[in-house]
């Protein structure tokens, strides 16, 4: 079982950050995790030098040909699902947002916190739709019990949106300085504070945003595993509102040792 994970960047088809996670247990190691890192750009074109804008068409195309060349079913993607549903009791943000105290907030169709964030939501919404007319849905939950339908996820294609900034802090680790401010210091501090969490093994170095994906990633593994002990699901479930989608879960690690039961946040 593997899943794919995506630290989603629109700027730079270089700025992606896409590893592949799948479980490779040892006898020491029992929760150990192998990455795979792939570089990441559209057909013909070396990734390290291209420096056009992601087209989020392309891009779920390439995501969802790789899923099914790879069969993965589970994709986690870094960046906002939908938009706040008008009834969440909140003026700025999806629950998930305030629940997390996310830096950036997805409000009501078009407004986001700050306003400078529009684009980069508005693509990673558009990315979402892609794969979604392409088979994929975004994860849901059962009418009862409110618990994951890990069954589904463990039969369809389901989308799950992640947030590697808080995944370190359910870690209980520092999180990862924002790429701009990132020292070469910083992401090795990061690495080999996550090995000692869950050993993991990496095809090579991964740069900033692949160490973002790997993070943000480890919880798809407990839902391709449905194993809901080592999982934090926040959030409201997804759901269409006049016209657009609405709220959508963002789900979270915990570390093998400590967990003990699903953890949900409404």
């Amino acid at each position: 079982m593997a899943v794919l994970s995506v630290d989603l960047a629109f700027r730079r088809w270089a700025d992606l950050g896409v590893v592949v996670l799948s479980r490779a247990p040892s006898r020491l190691a029992p929760f150990s995790v192998g990455c795979e890192i792939f570089p990441f750009a559209p057909p013909g074109i070396d990734g390290a030098k291209d420096r056009s804008p992601v087209d989020p068409e392309i891009l779920a195309g390439r995501l969802n040909h790789f899923c099914t060349v790879r069969n993965i079913r589970i994709m986690m993607l870094d960046g906002p699902q939908a938009w706040k549903s008008g009834s969440n009791g909140l003026k700025h943000a999806r629950v998930s947002e305030r629940q997390l105290n996310t830096a950036a907030k997805t409000g009501l169709p078009g407004m986001v916190k700050p306003a400078t964030y529009r684009t980069f939501a508005e693509f990673c919404m558009d990315v979402y739709d892609a794969l979604c007319r392409r088979g994929w849905r975004r994860l849901e939950t059962r009418p009862q019990p409110s618990l994951p339908n890990l069954a589904d996820a463990a039969r369809d294609r389901i989308l799950v949106e992640s947030y590697p900034y808080a995944a370190w802090k359910s870690l209980g680790l520092k999180p990862l300085p924002a790429k701009r401010r990132a020292r070469v210091s910083d992401l090795a501090e990061a690495y080999g504070a996550l090995r000692t969490v869950v050993p993991f093994t990496t095809s090579f170095p991964p740069n900033h945003d692949q160490l973002q994906a790997i993070v943000g990633g480890l919880p798809g593994l407990a839902l391709e595993e449905q194993n809901t002990a080592v999982l934090r699901i926040v959030g409201n479930p997804p759901r269409r509102e006049h016209g657009h989608w609405r709220e959508g879960f963002i789900v979270l690690p915990l570390p093998p040792q400590k967990a003990s039961g699903v953890r949900w946040l409404h």
